[in-house]
């Protein structure tokens, strides 16, 4: 007996705990229904409920535009020739979430089966640092490689073109992975995996860039109730770009001009929220006294938009000697690292290259144990944070404070 699926479509970005925007939640459990009814063989394309024809749905899959939902075919049916047996079965794969607001079942047979994610470890840890080359039998040449969709297996992280592997998460070096429940074509739970997690089918699975550089992979579709979604994506066990229309490379440069300097005497962990995607600050930038490396500053008009809106970039400050092991990742809500830290640097271009420095509110009240100022050739102002106050020209206050670097290199400088 021979079985074909009807297949949902969805725009591409198809897919373990939850968006760290200030807080902290953990969602795990997703049911898949299968429901069995008789029926001749055939194959059906379902974008958002509405059928569409097989020739610009897999034309959409092959650009990128569509992926298949989370489970993948076994077979891709874009690429088989089905012939007709006789009395066959179809199955109908949906998937439900208990946190969803929209369901969609309609089975008088229902299988459910749960699934979960293989535990591995690591031990060693590769920090953004600074761009690097490498090669691979595929030629792959680091951050100047083109990723080759759809050819590295799922278990495959892909260093060799650009990205760097963050080990200590224990996620297979990637940054942050979220599973993506659909239901009657609505996105809605979406989970982030946690450590022990790996990079499987459906999944999203974002990674870090060394320092001047960030991701440039996410789907169109995002989050229906404003979550970020960021990474590329495992389909039928193979890896495949989400953004081509901005880079068919993983990792591209920032604006530039935005600097980082440690003068402290001391290392300082520096940390990255990984957006669009889990939102956690899970992009190191190890810095060691004396070194001034590259801050990203993502480009407003191209980069991330949220609901229309440009995003800027959002780095974490940890105090004077944290590691980017303990300092850049989710904590478990005590003590002054990770996104406890006491301190938040935002860098944007909107009109304009903006740098901010502020208090990590509300999370916390915690103060600093060295100063931040923001120096350039061409500021439109001033602004420091200096024994727990934000001074500016303006005056001081406890939140934050902002200039426009209006040409010229602008740094964050370290100091005591």
């Amino acid at each position: 007996m021979k079985y074909s699926f009807a297949l949902t479509l969805a725009t591409a970005g198809s897919m373990v705990a939850a968006q760290h925007q200030h807080h902290h939640r953990h969602q795990h459990h997703n049911k898949r229904e299968v429901a069995v009814v008789d029926g001749p063989t055939v194959t059906e394309y379902m974008l958002d409920g509405e059928i569409i024809k097989a020739d610009d749905a897999c034309a959409g899959i092959k650009d990128g535009t569509y992926a298949f939902n989370d489970p993948q075919p076994e077979v891709d049916p874009c690429q088989q020739t089905y012939t007709p047996t006789v009395n066959p079965a179809k199955f109908i794969e949906t998937s439900s979430s208990t946190s969803s607001s929209t369901t969609t079942t309609s089975s008088t047979t229902t299988t459910t089966t749960t699934t979960q994610s293989v535990p591995t470890t690591t031990s060693t840890t590769t920090e953004a640092s600074a761009p690097t080359s490498s090669s691979s039998s595929s030629g792959a040449t680091g951050l100047d490689a083109s990723f080759p969709d759809g050819e590295l297996d799922c278990s495959t992280f892909p260093s060799d073109y650009g990205a760097i592997s963050v080990d200590y998460l224990g996620l297979g070096g990637w940054t942050g992975i979220q599973s993506l429940n659909w239901a009657g074509g609505v996105l809605g739970k979406i989970d982030t995996a946690i450590k022990g997690g790996s990079c499987g089918s459906g999944n999203m699975c974002s990674y870090a860039c060394p320092a001047g550089y960030q991701k440039s992979q996410w789907p169109e579709q995002q989050g229906s109730t404003g979550e970020s979604i960021g990474g590329i994506q495992c389909k039928g066990g193979k890896l495949y770009l989400t953004n081509k229309k901005l880079s068919d490379k993983l990792c591209i440069p920032g604006v530039g001009g935005v600097e980082v300097q440690n003068t402290i005497g001391e290392h300082v962990a520096v940390c990255r929220t990984d957006y669009p995607g889990t939102e956690g600050e899970t992009v190191p930038l190890s810095l060691n006294n004396g070194e001034t490396k590259d801050l990203t500053c993502p480009n407003g008009e191209t980069y991330y938009n949220w609901e229309g809106k440009t995003t800027s970039a959002q780095y974490y400050v940890n105090p004077a000697g944290v590691s980017v092991e303990k300092g850049c990742q989710w904590g478990d809500g005590t003590g002054n690292t990770g996104n406890r830290a006491p301190i938040n640097l935002g860098v944007g271009e909107n009109n304009g290259k903006w740098l901010s420095i502020f208090q990590n509110s509300p999370t916390t009240n915690e103060k600093l144990d060295f100063n931040i100022k923001i120096v350039g050739d061409n500021l439109s102002g001033s602004c420091k944070y200096e024994n727990g106050q934000f001074i500016s020209e303006t005056g001081s206050n406890s939140d934050g404070c902002t200039v426009q670097a209006m040409s010229g290199t602008a740094t964050y400088k370290f100091y005591k």
